[in-house]
Formats: structure tokens, sequence, C-alpha cells
């Protein structure tokens, strides 16, 4: 539900001449569309007061004016010397102009894809004024009082240009993208940081478990750093969970790499709309037990992409349209594709556009006249992608990576005909429908692994499998509402068919909206949800929920109940 708490910047003093200005928005920020969890979010900055004194990552346009309001009020922003970016975006171009405009002597301090990125925005106005001071991982900054700053590249293929920041006076690490969590509160440190592993488990799976050849890259820049904590972009600082935060990044990173079937999914994006629908489709495919090896085209080698290529058993392409015609870029990393896969492979294509979108029915027209077929229609959405195309996406790169499980022949479950299989198979449980609401998302699961947990306060247990598209809308704190269906009706029916990714689950099905959820007319019951606890168990997850609300529909109705022979399938 939509919190009606203004946003406001959170100022924190954390260590010696050292202040953490938190932008807070307590409903989601446009960029942060991609993620389902709607815990809003707060942008981290942070001011250095040394002798000389350096502002470290700006928040976007969505916070300028209050922003600078409470800038002011700790510093004349004349004094300011530099800035320090640990990533550059068309969201935080804004800032930066509002900031030059005050004080045209500020100097820049970014990676060389950053100062690039910096000159495209800001030369044409700024000229010999936009000074830049671009870090390669050697150079250190000595701001005065002790405060000497050193810098690590930490480049992805969805950050490039980025860059942390160490502090050897306050041994503060400040990580940009890494160790966040979009999550918006007053809690500005991480006590009680094991409440806070699921909003970074699901930070991490949407932001990096499809580059984590590169994140391990990254980890192994920063593990010998004696640091008194983490501070990263978004959410709570880390402090007192960072040995834990660090190991469970090295964890949850091999646990991607040990996947057996991997895809190879190449992009290019001129103002990261298409960078956001590649997310969407990786987060889809990880869900699904196979790997993701994200090449962002401006910045790979040709020998990476060919390698990626090489173990993946399949590949999607993504392209901007700029003038009518392919990115550079794109159709260098086309061209390798098109003379390293073999005709086999999956295939598929997106990308966005503002006016024509040529890139896609090239892209298209060139893999099908090679030979390849395409495992979905290619992904066309102008602009910016809506909440709701982003989801259609997901469920896309989801159906994608099954369709390679399927031709791998890969099982997921007990050997068949096992006695242990056949064991577990006569677990009996009830029929239900799960269903969410989300604004103009809706969506459901036909359930049949569901059980009373406890009595006070009245509560079940539901295992919902990691590829589900509805995942996404169960953690703690999320509604949704179970229907109990009935013996003999045919309303399961519907529910058992495959849906295409997007496609509406309640056609023909009589229903009414509650809070969180839709309620099945042709239900025996139906019990209205909250989420409680989550917890990760194999290829589900295990989601507890407090019953708030319910009612028997048809009081000499009899519960439809799923009886199996196996334990391989529900």
């Amino acid at each position: 539900m939509p919190n009606n708490k203004p946003r406001d910047v959170q100022v924190i003093y954390i260590a010696d001449e050292t202040y953490a200005l938190r932008s807070r928005s307590w409903n989601r920020l446009r960029f942060e569309i991609e993620y389902a969890l709607e815990k809003g979010t707060t942008a981290n900055s942070f001011l250095i007061q040394g002798n000389l004194q350096a502002l470290i990552d700006p928040p976007g346009g969505t916070f300028t004016e209050i922003y600078l309001d409470e800038l002011r009020k700790r510093v004349n922003i004349l004094d300011i010397s530099y800035v320090i970016l640990g990533h550059v975006n068309q969201n935080r171009i804004e800032t930066l102009k509002a900031l030059l405009e005050i004080n045209n002597r500020l100097t820049f301090v970014c990676t060389n894809p950053a100062a690039i990125a910096l000159r495209q925005n800001l030369e044409e106005t700024y000229g010999d004024r936009l000074k830049i001071q671009v870090v390669r991982g050697e150079e250190v900054l000595d701001l005065g009082k002790g405060h000497v700053l050193k810098f690590i590249p930490t480049s992805t293929p969805r950050h490039p240009d980025q860059l942390c920041t160490y502090d050897s006076k306050t041994q503060i690490l400040y990580t940009d993208k890494f160790f966040g969590a979009h999550v918006c509160g007053d809690q500005v440190f991480d006590e009680g940081w094991s409440q806070l592993l699921g909003d970074r488990r699901y930070y991490f799976d949407s932001t990096m478990a499809n580059q984590v050849r590169q994140v391990e890259s990254a980890l192994d820049k920063l593990i010998d750093i004696p640091v008194s904590f983490y501070a990263p972009g978004h959410g709570p600082m880390v402090r007192y969970g960072a040995h834990e935060l660090l190991k469970l990044y090295r964890q949850w990173s091999e646990s991607q790499k040990q996947q057996n079937i991997s895809v190879a999914l190449l992009f290019a994006s001129a103002y990261g709309n298409t960078t956001t629908i590649a997310n969407a489709l990786a987060r889809g495919i990880t869900k699904a037990g196979v790997s993701v090896e994200l090449i962002n085209c401006e910045s790979a080698e040709p020998e990476e992409i060919k390698a990626a290529i090489e173990k993946s058993s399949g590949f999607l392409i993504g392209s901007p349209t700029l003038g009518g015609h392919l990115p550079t870029q794109v159709q260098t990393a086309l061209g390798i594709v098109l003379s390293t896969a073999t005709k086999s492979y999956q295939a598929g294509v997106f990308g966005s556009y503002g006016w024509s979108g040529e890139a896609v029915d090239i892209i298209s027209g060139k893999l099908k006249d090679a030979g390849y077929t395409l495992a979905f229609e290619p992904i066309r959405i102008k602009f910016t992608p809506t909440e709701a195309t982003l989801r259609v996406c997901e469920e896309t790169g989801t159906d994608f990576a099954q369709a390679l499980k399927r031709a791998k022949k890969v099982r997921t479950t007990l050997n068949p005909g096992s006695t242990v299989e056949q064991a577990v198979g006569r677990i009996v449980g009830s029929l239900c429908v799960l269903t969410v609401k989300r604004g103009e998302i809706s969506t459901a699961m036909l359930a049949s692994w569901v059980s009373q947990a406890t009595f006070n306060p009245p509560g079940i247990t539901v295992a919902v499998a990691k590829d589900r598209a509805i995942e996404s809308y169960l953690y703690e704190g999320d509604r949704f509402v179970l229907n109990i269906l009935e013996q003999g009706k045919q309303v399961r029916k519907h529910f058992m068919k495959k849906f295409a990714p997007g496609e509406d689950r309640f056609i023909d099905v009589q229903s009414e909206e509650t809070i969180g959820g839709l309620i099945l007319s042709e239900g025996l019951a139906y019990l209205e949800c909250r989420v409680a606890q989550r917890m990760e168990c194999g290829d589900h997850w295990l989601i507890y929920a407090i019953i708030e609300n319910g009612k028997l529909l048809q009081s000499n109705g009899l519960t439809a109940v799923h009886h199996r022979k196996t334990a391989s399938n529900y």
C-alpha cells in the first residue's frame, strides 16, 4: 500500500568528520520498479570534512532539492572540493548539475566509463569548467585530518563504471551497489542484522546473481581490507553482520556458478531501459535454477563474449535502437554469436526504443536467416518499461530457462520409481489456489503443499517453488488469499494449465478483490493471510503466514484433496 510519508533526508554523524545523508522514500522509486518488494528505499550519500571536503554519491533527481537543503545545513557547498561517484546514471545527473550551478570548482572523482558519461551529459554546458579526476585503482586522495581515500574499481556488466572508496582513518568502505538493500526506515546500522537477510538476499538475486563472475572478482579486492563497516548506496549500513554478509555473497555466487546450464545474456543500453529489461529476464532465468552470464556489449571484449557463448546452452540479445540501427557494439556481438553458437541453441531477442524500434527486428531477422529458432516472440518495449511489463519479462525468462532444462533432460527430483519417491508421493494435501493482487498486477498458483502450522495465532505454511512468478510477492509483510477448493468443482482445471507470461489468470473465473489478493467465488473457503516468515528450502520457499480473516463459502462441501503416486511432481 502507498505510504503517505513525505520524502526526506536523514542526516547522521557516523564517524570522525563524517556524515551520512540518507535520502528516504517510503514508496518505491522509478529506478526501483524491477523490485517486487515494495519497501521503499534510501539513497545513501556521505560527507567527509577533512581539511578538504568530499561528497560521496549524491542522490538522484528525485531528491535534489531536499538533499541540497540538508547539505547546506552541514557545509557551505562552495567549500566542497570533490564529488566521488560510485557510478553515474541519468538519474544522478540532475543533482550533479545542481551542485555545479552552485560550485563550478568541483572536481569529480570516478572511473573512466563514468568520466565518459559525465562528459556526454555535462561538457556541452560546462566546457572547461568540468573537472574530472579519473581513477584506475592505484590513486589516493588525501583530504587532510587523516582521511586518505583509496579507490577500488569494481566493474560489473550492470555498472561498468562502479567504484568503491575506502577511508583509511575511519575504516569505512563505501561500497556503492554492493551489500545494499531496498528498504526504508529509521534504522541507520544493521542491528539485528539477521532480520535484514531476506531483503539483502532479494537485492543480491535482483542485482548480482546474473553477474557472479564479476562479483567474485570485486569481492577478491575487498576481502582483505580492514573495515569498521560497509556503507552501501542503499539501505542500512553493515556493521554487525559484515563478516557474515561477505561470506553469504560468496556462497550465493558459488551457488549460481554450480548450475549445470547457463545462458549468455548480451545487451547494450542507451538510457538504461534495455538494461532494466535484461535484468528482469535474468531474474526469471536464475529463479528457475539456470545461471546467467550477463554481458554488457559496451564494455566487454570479443573474447569474453565468445567464451560466454561457448559455455552456454542458449542466448538472449537485447538492444536499443539508435537512428534506426543497432549500436556498433551490438553488431559486433551479434557477429560473434552467429559464428559461435550452434543452430540448436535456444535464442531470444529484446529491446527498448523511443520512436521506431528497428533494432529488435534487425536482430530477429538475422538470427532467423541464420537458422536459429526464437524461443519467444521478440520483446519490444517503448520508452520506460512498466512494472507489469517487467513481470512479463521475468516470467519469459523463467519459461526460457525451463525450456533449456527440458531440452537437457535435467531432473530436479528423486530417481523415478524409487521407493522413497513413491512413499513421499503418498503425502496428501488439500488443493488450494493462492492469489495475489498488487496494483495492476494479479497472479495465482495452484497449491497442494499447504498445512496448518499454528493454533495461536492461526497460521499456515505454503511451499512455493522458486521459479513461480508469484514468489516475488510472498515476502514478510506481504498479503495473499488462500482459496481452498471444493471437491468435484472444475475451477482447479483452470489453474492447472500453463499460463503464458503476462496472461490473465482470472479470465472466465468469478472473483472479487480483497486486501492482497482475490477471492474465488467457486471456492469452498478462503483465508486472508499475511506473510510472517520465509525460509529457503532447497528448490522451494517455505512461507509461514498468519491468518487475518477468512470465511467458509460452502458449508456442506468437501475439501478437494490431491492424491499422488510419485514425488516427482505436484
